[in-house]
């Protein structure tokens, strides 16, 4: 695998581009480590940048945020902003009176629009972008074009399979996504997820929501973990945890805004009793998520139940990620009903629907299109297609011609 490197390109660039060209403010969001400050000062390396990891301006902004951004130049970065978020307030106040396009490029390691007070600030005046850990079509320097040729109908059965991928399926499932561990060894890169988790929980925690015990929050991650990619149950986790289900309900919305969990909501466009309504969560990270969960290469073949939902979780972010430069507007579900149909993802653009079901198998049989058959028979007109992705290779058509069975290394080949 590449050794980090600030020329990894981010697909995001463009996006960030096009937002500085017409609106006054622009927050790129992400976890921490993800590469929001390396993107943001190879964008523009002459802008003024001030990031509040800095004690001296993390000083100022928190105790004067109308004198720091006064004397801020009218074009700046500022990065790590939601450690002093009155800061935003001031901005949206310096914005009003000079609302020239691109003033303001910010960073934030928490999802800062989810605060209410800050999304109605700066409604009309701020663009946010997610900036995800790198996909692996970014590690190998490739364009990501998967989700575009999916979206497009271009997809296609093609008897020659993608190059056989000189990284195997575990390692990079192991690995992950952030930028900083790329080089090291399995046993370095679990040292460092370790040690990523401590300093996020220890600090970063307490500038998102007051969080009495950084432990429990920790021991939930860690449940999740092993959890990923299940319908979330927040009785059991609280049962397991010995924790109120308030608790927990508090702790996994701190999660997600931290970036570290998603949730997927349920499919469904009537309140029909066949869909199975509870959500699906997911740890972002594959390689934090096996981490967490004790996964080692060895599991790959020992254990590939337990594997299967790491890969979903791999699958799901890598496709979400590629929709953050290939279309935003698209929306992601899952899909269950009451008789045990279940699609992995579903992906709409308005009533255009996509489905997309993971298997931890070489090969694709009949059966495993039952789910992609019902979503479409559920949608009718307005579906688009489905894949079932595999660790197989190529591309092939599974006798409904909108559904094909794909190889996971074409996410970043193709």
């Amino acid at each position: 695998m590449a050794a980090p490197s600030p020329l990894f390109p981010r697909s995001l660039t463009p996006a960030v581009q096009t937002a500085l060209a017409d609106t006054p403010v622009v927050c790129i969001a992400g976890a921490r480590q993800s590469g929001k400050t390396t993107l943001v000062r190879g964008l523009e390396p002459d802008r003024p940048f001030y990031t509040l990891d800095d004690g001296r301006y993390h000083r100022t902004a928190h105790l004067d945020p109308d004198g720091f951004v006064a004397g801020l130049p009218e074009f700046v970065t500022i990065d790590e902003v939601q450690r002093a978020p009155d800061l935003l307030r001031a901005i949206k106040l310096s914005v009003d009176r000079d609302r020239r396009s691109g003033r303001f490029l910010l960073t934030g390691s928490a999802n800062i629009l989810t605060v209410p007070t800050v999304s109605e600030s700066l409604a009309g005046r701020m663009e946010t972008v997610v900036l995800h850990p790198l996909a692996e079509a970014e590690k190998e320097r490739r364009p990501g074009r998967f989700l575009a040729t999916l979206l497009a109908g271009g997809l296609g059965a093609r008897n020659q399979a993608a190059p056989t991928d000189s990284v195997p399926l575990v390692e990079r499932l192991l690995q992950g996504g952030y930028p900083e561990p790329l080089a090291r060894s399995p046993e370095r890169t679990r040292q460092w997820h370790r040690h990523y988790l401590d300093q996020l929980l220890q600090r970063d925690v307490r500038e998102v929501s007051r969080v009495r015990r950084a432990g429990d929050l920790a021991r939930l991650l860690e449940l999740l973990a092993a959890r990923t990619a299940t319908l979330l149950n927040v009785n059991g986790l609280a049962n397991a945890l010995a924790m109120s289900r308030p608790t927990v309900s508090h702790y996994l919305e701190v999660l997600e805004r931290m970036f570290l969990v998603r949730r997927l909501p349920s499919w469904g466009r009537t309140a029909s009793k066949r869909f199975v309504r509870a959500p699906k969560v997911h740890l972002t990270d594959s390689g934090l998520a096996a981490t967490l969960a004790g996964r080692t290469s060895a599991d790959w073949l020992g254990d590939r139940a337990a594997m299967g939902g790491l890969l979903e979780s791999f699958v799901v972010q890598q496709l979400i990620a590629q929709a953050a430069w290939t279309d935003p507007d698209l929306r992601f579900w899952h899909y269950r009903d009451r008789d045990g149909h279940e699609v992995d993802l579903v992906m709409t653009r308005g009533r255009e629907t996509w489905g997309v079901e993971v298997k931890a198998a070489t090969g694709v049989e009949p059966r495993d299109t039952r789910g992609l058959l019902h979503l479409a028979a559920a949608c009718g007109r307005d579906f688009r297609g489905g894949v079932v992705i595999c660790t197989g290779e190529g591309v092939w058509r599974l006798g409904d011609p909108r559904i094909h069975s794909v190889g996971v290394n074409e996410l970043w080949e193709r």
